[in-house]
């Protein structure tokens, strides 16, 4: 509530979340103010920890880009310089947005589209033998569709720089299988995936770990959380009840 006094509703309904929920939609859709201050919510979950670097793909850059603006306009209006402007934390490379393999631009568990850190190479096989594709380049140097440029995105991002090139050849003189392909990409994800999903498998097997890690963790952040509410409270002039 607090940001929300100094954040103006035109940064709300600019959000790509937003847009993305009424796009298509009729004119007398009814839009919940759930959405309509999500990006606000987003941010203060951000800004009560004081994050300097938070962990986001290219397709969440927008709200990061939001909190900065945030901390900026609350800062400037109260003449303070409490909230830090996060940035992203993307291990050294560029923002990456992994298309999903129904040829949509986007992964994600709500789109039912994705590959999941967790799932055992059979599942990985299926999914990606799955993945939607066309019929195939007719012309030398064809264009691709959207469907094949994710999948070679994601050949990119778990393939070695031959494979990829293999494939990129393969396409461009027509000679290309989408079996081979999505076989290659599979094994690819497997291999890049293996060791993250073992160590996933390790910890949650370790129940007196995970819940010594989640009390650890939550008593650390409302500690934060209660020590920043406190300072913007005090700097808004809003006593405690």
């Amino acid at each position: 509530k607090a940001l929300g006094i100094t954040a103006p509703a035109e940064n709300e309904d600019s959000d790509e979340a937003f847009e993305h929920q009424i796009i298509g939609a009729s004119t007398n859709k009814r839009v919940n103010a759930g959405l309509l201050t999500y990006p606000t919510l987003m941010a203060v979950d951000i800004l009560i920890q004081k994050a300097t670097k938070v962990p986001v793909g290219k397709d969440q850059l927008q709200h990061l880009e939001l909190t900065r603006r945030f901390a900026r306009r609350f800062n400037s209006f109260y003449g303070v310089d409490v909230f830090p402007e996060p940035t992203d934390f993307d291990f050294g490379g560029a923002p990456v947005k992994v298309p999903g393999l129904d040829g949509s631009g986007k992964m994600g568990k709500s789109e039912g589209n994705c590959i999941y850190l967790i799932d055992d190479p059979k599942v990985i096989r299926k999914k990606v033998m799955r993945a939607t594709t066309d019929e195939g380049p007719k012309t030398p140097n064809s264009p691709m569709s959207e469907p094949v440029a994710n999948l070679f995105t994601l050949l990119e991002l778990t393939s070695t720089p031959d494979v990829v090139e293999h494939f990129r050849q393969a396409y461009a003189d027509c000679s290309i299988r989408y079996g081979d392909l999505k076989k290659q990409l599979a094994e690819d994800i497997i291999a890049a995936t293996n060791p993250i999903r073992e160590r996933i498998s390790d910890i949650m097997a370790d129940d007196s770990y995970l819940r010594r890690v989640v009390a650890d963790g939550a008593e650390r952040a409302r500690a934060r959380a209660a020590a920043t509410l406190a300072e913007v409270r005090s700097i808004m002039g809003i006593r405690p009840l």
